[in-house]
């Protein structure tokens, strides 16, 4: 299917990958802090990228995707080492999160991302700019955190964790990243290279700089681990960051982003699912109404021409 055979709608094939890419991402959140327990959170994330990062390599190699900066735009080398630098920042803030929050509670702050997209990318793109009830979508979306936020600080008997605030914030953090490697992409030349390249720069920054991050912050590289441990690796860096990045952006390039965005809320619901399911987490009525807030918050800011999104998590 070529970029000129874009559709106007979706079909059951989209539909199926877009259930699997979500169902995914809810699932990888409660994988990581699973994971978290036996391999350091940055050094974890360091390994799923480098291993990201080869995978990445041999198919742009395959697709005739060169991986040096001749033939780009001027400018798209800088852009690209700018949204890698994010997406570390971004992945730095998830697995550091995870150690202080559940994995409910931190998808919340993550998946709040395109609240500061609607914030941040007008200021560049003046067609961003949102309508009144826009307004009142990203309002719900602003109260959602709050809430959520709330309920950690209040340390409610079900829900407290000693560092749950720092968490929190981190999540919040992961969000802005987000967003800031979204505007990126959107906004500089790097929007005129390829998909696979864009994401190349973000897998291979990250690898560069999050070794550095791991070994300021003090962890401890061991490299025996589990075989449950090397499989989580492995689902994170093979499925999660090669294969669902790929198909989305792919998804991206031949269906309305708009309306495939719709299906990326169902992840928090996910996650909330399978962190109750797998790690006991509570769900507590405030999260619950998090989430509603939330999603629907960022479906409205959504619900304008299609556009651009960066690479979902």
């Amino acid at each position: 299917m070529s970029l000129s055979a874009r559709k106007t709608h979706i079909d059951s094939l989209a539909i199926s990958l877009l259930l699997a890419c979500c169902m995914f991402w809810g699932f990888q959140q409660v994988l990581v802090k699973a994971t978290v327990a036996e391999v350091a959170p940055v050094f974890q994330a360091f390994v799923r990228f480098a291993l990201a990062t080869v995978a990445v390599a041999a198919w742009c190699l395959w697709r005739g995707v060169g991986l040096s900066g001749a033939g780009e735009p001027a400018g798209a080398t800088r852009a690209g080492l700018l949204a890698g630098a994010l997406f570390a920042g971004e992945f730095a803030c998830i697995y550091l999160g995870l150690q202080y929050t559940t994995a409910s509670r931190l998808t919340v702050f993550l998946y709040a991302s395109p609240f500061w997209v609607a914030l941040l990318l007008p200021r560049f793109i003046p067609g961003e700019r949102l309508q009144g009830w826009q307004w009142l979508g990203l309002a719900a979306a602003f109260v959602g955190v709050g809430l959520a936020l709330g309920d950690g600080l209040l340390g409610h008997a079900s829900t407290a964790l000693p560092k749950g605030w720092l968490g929190d914030l981190l999540g919040l953090a992961a969000g802005l990243m987000w967003a800031l490697t979204t505007v990126v992409i959107r906004t500089t030349p790097l929007a005129r290279v390829a998909p696979a390249k864009q994401l190349f720069y973000q897998v291979a920054v990250s690898t560069a700089v999050l070794p550095v991050l791991s070994l300021g912050l003090g962890e401890a590289w061991v490299w025996q681990f589990s075989g449950f441990a090397w499989g989580s690796l492995l689902v994170q860096a093979l499925v999660g960051a090669f294969v669902s990045y790929l198909a989305w952006m792919w998804m991206l390039a031949h269906y309305p982003a708009t309306k495939i965005s719709v299906f990326v809320f169902l992840t928090p619901v996910f996650a909330l699912l399978f962190g109750a399911l797998w790690l006991g987490e509570p769900v507590t009525p405030g999260l619950v109404a998090a989430l509603v807030l939330v999603a629907a918050g960022i479906v409205l800011v959504n619900r304008r021409p299609a556009s651009g999104i960066g690479v979902q998590h």
